[in-house]
């Protein structure tokens, strides 16, 4: 074997090797994450330092953006941005913790990352009131207002959903990242990650509400993010999915990172006091197979920051 010949066979079995570590060690990574912070600053600056380090603690205990995208892709974030509320409110997703996430899916080798939601109040007021339009644009993502001509019905083929409206680009982003925020909900007990993908439909979604523990595991089932983040450094106890008062409010100081919606969602539910095992459609998820609610099965990593 000549030199030439020996180079191009060691090159050819290091990036064989570097593509076998690279598999390994996305397989051996976990499944969830929890990075928690050890003060509850009171400063608008300390928390939004906070929500930073938390989320990328978060990220980079689940083996970091890179494992979930890709040079050239276009990512679609998900946040809540629901309701006409300040972030100190509770209502919508801390916009530290959204604009971290656009940045790391820059890092990561993104092309465009693409951020909206289909709020339940005007989305005039409720993107800048969150404050999540203006981080998430300073951060280099793309914000808009849902055109509603780009809903598409498509088929869900679930048990109650059979088609529904979906917007269109976010079936056809490479990467989805549902990005909800921990809190009460009047009419299902919890709103949290399975909840939070019914911004990315259109049509009546009032009837969602009729049978929430199969419509929104059939919603969960077509949309399938690739990475959840669950915000809970500031919790709404009671009185939503609105509030609108801070006594509702609690602190918990926590980001939840994960592949399995199911065991986001089941975590997140005893973060606002309940068992996952009493809401229907956490159970439900887990009977289809969408995830794992027993969440301690999947030996979460445990950050403190």
């Amino acid at each position: 074997m000549n030199r030439r010949t020996f180079l191009k066979s060691a090159a050819i079995a290091g990036a064989g090797t570097a593509l076998f570590s690279s598999r390994s060690a996305q397989a051996a990574a976990p499944a969830l994450a929890i990075a928690r912070y050890k003060s509850s600053p009171a400063a608008p600056d300390g928390i939004a330092e906070e929500a930073r380090r938390l989320t990328r603690a978060g990220i980079d205990a689940l083996g970091g953006m890179g494992r979930f995208v890709s040079k050239g892709q276009t990512v679609w974030i998900k946040p809540n941005i629901s309701w006409d509320r300040r972030p100190e409110q509770a209502a919508t997703t801390n916009p530290d913790v959204v604009a971290t996430l656009v940045e790391l899916c820059y890092q990561a080798g993104a092309k465009r990352v693409l951020l909206s939601d289909n709020p339940c109040n005007s989305a005039q007021r409720t993107f800048p009131r969150s404050g999540i339009q203006q981080a998430a644009e300073k951060a280099g993502a793309q914000v808009f207002f849902m055109d509603e001509r780009k809903f598409r019905k498509m088929a869900l083929n679930g048990k109650v959903l059979k088609e529904w409206p979906v917007y269109a680009q976010v079936v056809e982003a490479d990467v989805l990242i549902n990005v909800p925020i921990a809190k009460h909900h009047s009419l299902t007990t919890v709103t949290l990650g399975m909840k939070n993908l019914m911004g990315a439909v259109g049509g009546a979604r009032e009837r969602f509400h009729q049978n929430t523990e199969l419509t929104l595991p059939d919603l969960a089932a077509f949309l399938k993010p690739k990475l959840i983040v669950l915000d809970a450094i500031r919790v709404l106890m009671g009185n939503g999915p609105v509030g609108g008062s801070l006594t509702d409010v609690k602190r918990k100081e926590t980001v939840v990172a994960g592949t399995d919606q199911v065991a986001v969602d089941a975590y997140g539910a005893t973060l606002l006091g309940h068992k996952p095992q009493a809401i229907e459609h956490i159970v439900e998820a887990g009977r289809r197979g969408l995830g794992n609610i027993n969440f301690e099965a999947l030996s979460p990593k445990i950050i403190e920051v």
